[in-house]
C-alpha cells in the first residue's frame, strides 16, 4: 500500500474507532451514574439502556468496512517501525477486531443487561447479608461467561480466553506459574512475621469524620499528580476508577468512619488507576490506544502509590503531621513509627480490599481458583459460600461470619464476568515493584523527594515510560522496554522482605 493510501485509510479507520469509543464512553457514564448516583427506580430500564449501547459499540466495530479497512492497513503496518503510532493503531485495532467478531451481538447485549441488573441486586444484597438474592444471577452470570469464552474455542482451558480480555498473552498455566513461586517465596516470610505478635493499630478504629477524611484524601491524590481539571471524585459501594476521555478520568471512594485506612488508600489506589489514564498521549484519543495495556499493568500503579508510596516511612514523615492536625483529638498521641507500624500491620483477614500487602495475594489466588472451578462446573455457584469459607479457613485461618464479608464482598462476578479479572491485582503487585526499582535506578533522589512531600519526579517518570503510551505495546512488550527483562517475582519479593523484616525485627 502506498503512503498516501494508507493516510486515506487510516483517516477512515479513525472516524470509525472515534464512533465506537463515543458509544462505549456513553455507555461508561451509565455505568459511572448507577455506581453513584442513579435512584434504586432506574434499574430496570439502566439495564436496557446499557445492552442498546453495548449492543451499537459492538455493531459498529464489527461491520465488515472496519475488517476491509484492517486487511488493507495490515501489510502497511507489518512494514513500519514498532515505535509508529499508526502502525500500533492498526495492530491493536486488528487484534480487537478479530476477538470482537467471534463474539455475537445477541450475547454482547444480554450481557450488558445482564450485568447491570445483577450489579443493582448486589448494591442491596450485600449490606442485607442475602446471598440468596443474588443467587440465580450469579447462575447467570457463569453460564454467560462460558458462552463467551465457548467464542474462542479452541481453547487450553475455558478461562483462558477471560484472562486474554484483560492481560493479553497470559493463561491459566502462566498464572498459576506465578501464583507458585509467590507462595513458595512468601509463605516463610507471613509464618515469621506472625510468629512476631501483632501490632497494636487499636487507634485506627477511633471515629474519625468522613468529611475531614475526604478532605485530606483530595489533597493527597492532588500531590500525587491527579488532575481534577480532568477528574472529579464520588462516593460508591466498591471504589473504581473510569474513563470517559483522556480529558474526563473520574474516581470513587468509600469510607468508614471507624477505620482511618479504608477511605485514604481507597482514594491513592483509585488515583493511581487516574494518573495512568490521564498520562496518555493526547493523540490517541478516540482510538483503542486510549488505555491502559493490561489490568496487571494498571494495577501496577494503583498499587504502586497506595502501596509502595503511600505506606512508606518516606511519605508520612511528609504527611503524618498533617494527619496529626487534621485529627489532633484522635491521633495527638500516637508517634509517626506507632502509625507507620498500624498502616503495614499484617494479620489474616476477610477483607481483600483491606489486606496487608504480605497476604493480600492469598485472597488474590483463591478468588481465582474459585472462579476456575465454577467456570469448569465443579463448583456450583450455589456452593459458593461453603466453599469461600473454607479456602479462607485453610489459606489464612479466618472464617468469615456471613456472606457480606466472604463471597459477597467483591463486585467482580455480580458486575461482570466470572473469570480473568482478578489474576491481574497479584500481576500488578509484582509488577510494581518492578517499575519502582527501575525508576530508582533511573531517579536514586526518589525517596528523599517523597520524604519532603514531592512526587514529580516519580510521575514524570512514569509518564515519559509507561503512561504516555496507552496500549500501543502489550504488557510483555511494555515490561521489556522499561525494565529491560520478563517479567519476575524477584523484585517484589525482595521489597516485601525487606520492608516487614524491618518493621517486625525479623533477624
Amino acid at each position: 500500500m502506498k503512503t498516501a493510501d494508507a493516510k486515506a485509510g487510516l483517516v477512515q479507520l479513525r472516524e470509525r474507532l472515534q464512533q465506537v469509543n463515543d458509544i462505549e464512553r456513553a455507555a461508561a457514564v451509565l455505568s459511572w451514574d448507577q455506581a453513584t448516583y442513579m435512584p434504586p427506580g432506574g434499574a430496570a430500564a439502566r439495564g436496557r439502556q446499557m445492552a442498546v449501547l453495548g449492543s451499537l459499540a459492538h455493531e459498529r466495530f464489527t461491520d465488515p468496512v472496519v475488517g476491509t479497512l484492517l486487511d488493507a492497513l495490515m501489510p502497511w503496518a507489518e512494514g513500519c517501525s514498532a515505535d509508529d503510532d499508526d502502525a500500533a493503531l492498526v495492530r491493536v485495532a486488528r487484534r480487537k477486531y478479530e476477538r470482537s467478531v467471534r463474539v455475537p451481538n445477541s450475547l454482547v447485549a444480554e450481557l450488558s443487561a445482564h450485568q447491570a441488573a445483577s450489579y443493582d441486586a448486589w448494591t442491596r444484597a450485600r449490606p442485607a447479608n442475602d446471598f440468596a438474592a443474588v443467587r440465580p444471577l450469579l447462575e447467570k452470570t457463569v453460564d454467560l461467561s462460558r458462552r463467551l469464552a465457548e467464542c474462542f474455542a479452541p481453547y487450553e482451558h475455558v478461562m483462558d480466553p477471560l484472562i486474554d480480555m484483560y492481560d493479553y498473552g497470559m493463561r491459566v498455566s502462566s498464572v498459576s506459574r506465578v501464583f507458585a513461586d509467590l507462595r513458595t517465596q512468601l509463605t516463610p516470610l507471613v509464618d515469621a512475621v506472625a510468629a512476631q505478635g501483632e501490632i497494636d493499630d487499636s487507634f485506627l478504629k477511633q471515629r474519625f469524620a468522613e468529611k475531614r477524611q475526604w478532605d485530606f484524601g483530595v489533597v493527597v491524590v492532588k500531590k500525587l499528580g491527579y488532575d481534577f481539571e480532568r477528574g472529579r471524585q464520588d462516593k460508591t459501594h466498591h471504589p473504581f476508577c473510569t474513563t470517559f476521555s483522556i480529558g474526563d478520568v473520574r474516581i470513587t471512594t468509600r469510607f468508614n468512619e471507624h477505620d482511618l485506612g479504608d477511605g485514604l488508600f481507597s482514594t491513592m489506589h483509585e488515583a493511581g488507576h487516574a494518573m495512568y489514564e490521564q498520562g496518555i498521549d493526547a493523540r490517541f484519543e478516540g482510538t483503542p490506544l486510549a488505555e491502559g495495556t493490561s489490568a496487571g499493568v494498571h494495577e501496577s500503579q494503583s498499587r504502586l502509590w497506595e502501596n509502595v508510596i503511600g505506606r512508606s516511612r518516606e511519605f508520612w514523615e511528609f504527611y503524618y503531621p498533617k494527619l496529626q492536625r487534621k485529627f489532633g483529638r484522635e491521633l495527638r498521641d500516637v508517634s509517626l513509627e506507632q502509625f507507620h507500624r498500624a498502616i503495614n500491620k499484617v494479620r489474616r483477614s476477610l477483607i481483600r480490599v483491606d489486606a496487608d500487602e504480605l497476604t493480600y495475594n492469598l485472597h488474590v489466588i483463591l478468588r481465582f481458583d474459585l472462579e476456575r472451578q465454577m467456570l469448569e462446573g465443579t463448583l456450583a455457584a450455589k456452593d459458593l459460600p461453603e466453599a469461600w469459607n473454607a479456602r479462607y479457613a485453610s489459606d489464612l485461618g479466618v472464617t468469615p461470619q456471613d456472606d457480606r464479608d466472604g463471597c459477597l464482598q467483591d463486585v467482580h462476578w455480580f458486575g461482570g464476568i466470572v473469570g480473568g479479572s482478578f489474576q491481574g491485582y497479584t500481576l500488578g503487585n509484582v509488577l510494581s515493584a518492578m517499575f519502582y526499582r527501575t525508576a530508582l535506578n533511573a531517579h536514586p533522589e526518589i525517596p528523599e523527594q517523597v520524604r519532603r512531600g514531592r512526587f514529580s519526579t516519580l510521575h514524570r517518570w512514569l509518564v515519559k515510560n509507561i503512561y504516555r503510551h496507552g496500549s500501543k505495546y502489550t504488557a510483555p512488550e511494555l515490561i521489556r522496554c522499561v525494565t529491560g527483562g520478563d517479567l519476575d517475582v524477584g523484585p517484589y519479593v525482595s521489597y516485601l522482605r525487606g520492608k516487614y523484616t524491618d518493621l517486625y525485627g525479623i533477624p
